[in-house]
């Protein structure tokens, strides 16, 4: 993960377990959970039983991976963690026992005479050397005592291989034997038990024993998540920047069904939400991303793509190349609408002419019509209204709080509205200069007090 995304799935996931926590939850639902970070957090570090669900195979494919490798550093990480803590718990007592000799060593008196000095060493050493004893004494006991717990920590290595069992797939964690380690005699009882462990272990490979579940599956606001998913209980739905309608489709999947208690939502990608008043069509059989609550609705509220686009801040420079791209489109190919998109583009080319090439081919436009020069010639002659470019981005910053502001609030009224929600709120989840899309809105099921 870069460091945005390293901030955004820690500080959700800490707020998240407090969430399962409070309401007494155990399993998580990721609503576009995409290559699974922050799926494969919760269910690693909050020992949560979590659910990816994205419409991209591609993700899912990589996030199941990104999770196999994962469990193998996760397996090295613990036995790590066991190992150290045992090593500062047996050296810990050899450091008091050399803190008490240097403390009781006192020096000798330089001003008195020979004889005084004499008697004050002898008078000094004896007790010097009662205490050395004693302390030797009571090292050795000690030594005694770390010798026994130490057996005594071996013996118990398999309850705390099994509690790791327990906690990672099955898959996750190879077999313990006495061939991989040197752990001590064992008795043939705890044998045994080891060996029935890991039998049971190696037999739930192939049942539901993972902690994380990449899924596959577009979910739409009449979704049936039973149907995806076949253990499903009591939970919290989270969405970590769910684009457009997703994040919307969340939220009236939290009121609709009763299995979700909580619900964490942090949206994104304003500018492919659905507006139902956009077009001027007053159309109330379709879900629309937007207006959710009644009160926008009774309005007849619409921003426009333009508006929403202004909630999404890109480079100066993603700007200039699409806007000239656009340009290019309506005057050599006669194309003013389409219902196809350039995407995430703009990050994948090397330059100008390379972001033309790609983009007219998923446009699916003839680009062997274009020579190179022709298309540098465009990009010449616009590129000094870039400072204009410039100022109006300047402006879209200004604006742009007061778009997100009213979807989010929007969501936030569509959540007071219903009567089974015992409290909801926008929390600012994530420092803004780090993830820009910063605001979480989050709600509690009145079942969730009970």
């Amino acid at each position: 993960m870069n460091n945005k995304k390293s901030h955004e799935v820690q500080v959700m996931s800490e707020l998240v377990d407090k969430i399962a926590k409070y309401c007494g939850l155990k399993q998580v639902i990721d609503i576009g959970s995409g290559k699974g970070y922050l799926s494969s957090f919760l269910s690693m570090q909050y020992d949560l039983k979590v659910y990816g669900i994205d419409s991209s195979k591609t993700n899912t494919n990589g996030a199941h991976e990104r999770n196999r490798k994962l469990k193998k550093h996760w397996k090295t990480y613990q036995s790590r963690a066991r190992a150290n803590s045992e090593t500062q718990r047996l050296e810990k007592p050899i450091k008091n026992e050399v803190k008490c000799k240097a403390i009781n060593e006192k020096p000798l008196n330089n001003n008195s005479s020979l004889q005084s000095q004499d008697q004050e060493t002898t008078q000094d050493l004896v007790p010097s050397c009662v205490f050395t004893e004693v302390a030797v004494s009571e090292t050795s006991k000690q030594t005694e005592i770390n010798l026994a717990q130490a057996r005594s920590d071996e013996n118990k290595l398999s309850e705390e291989a099994l509690a790791i069992l327990n906690v990672l797939p099955a898959d996750a964690v190879e077999v313990f034997s006495s061939s991989h380690c040197n752990y001590g005699e064992v008795c043939e009882e705890e044998k045994a038990r080891r060996k029935t462990a890991f039998i049971k272990a190696k037999e739930s490979k192939s049942s539901e024993s993972n902690l994380y579940f990449p899924l596959t599956s577009y979910i739409s606001a009449e979704t049936e998540l039973s149907d995806i998913i076949t253990d499903l209980e009591d939970c919290i739905m989270v969405g970590l920047h769910t684009c457009g309608d997703l994040a919307a489709n969340t939220l009236r999947i939290f009121t609709a069904k009763p299995e979700i208690k909580a619900v964490c939502s942090v949206g994104c990608c304003y500018h492919l939400l659905s507006e139902q008043y956009e077009n001027q069509e007053d159309c109330t059989e379709e879900v629309w991303g937007f207006p959710m609550c009644q009160y926008l609705k009774d309005k007849g509220w619409c921003c426009g793509r333009n508006a929403r686009m202004s909630a999404c801040l890109l480079p100066t420079e993603s700007l200039f190349y699409r806007a000239v791209l656009q340009v290019i489109i309506e005057e050599m190919y006669g194309v003013t609408k389409s219902d196809r998109h350039v995407g995430k583009i703009f990050s994948k080319s090397s330059s100008f002419l390379d972001y033309v090439r790609k983009s007219l081919k998923k446009l699916e436009l003839d680009d062997s019509k274009l020579p190179d020069s022709c298309i540098m010639d465009y990009y010449e002659k616009y590129k000094h209204r870039m400072n204009e470019l410039e100022a109006f981005n300047m402006l879209k910053v200004v604006l742009a709080p007061c778009i997100e502001v009213l979807i989010l609030l929007d969501r936030l009224c569509y959540l007071k509205e219903q009567n089974n929600i015992a409290w909801s709120g926008l929390v600012k989840l994530f420092d803004p200069v780090k993830s820009p899309r910063c605001c979480a809105v989050i709600a509690l099921k009145k079942q969730s007090y009970l």
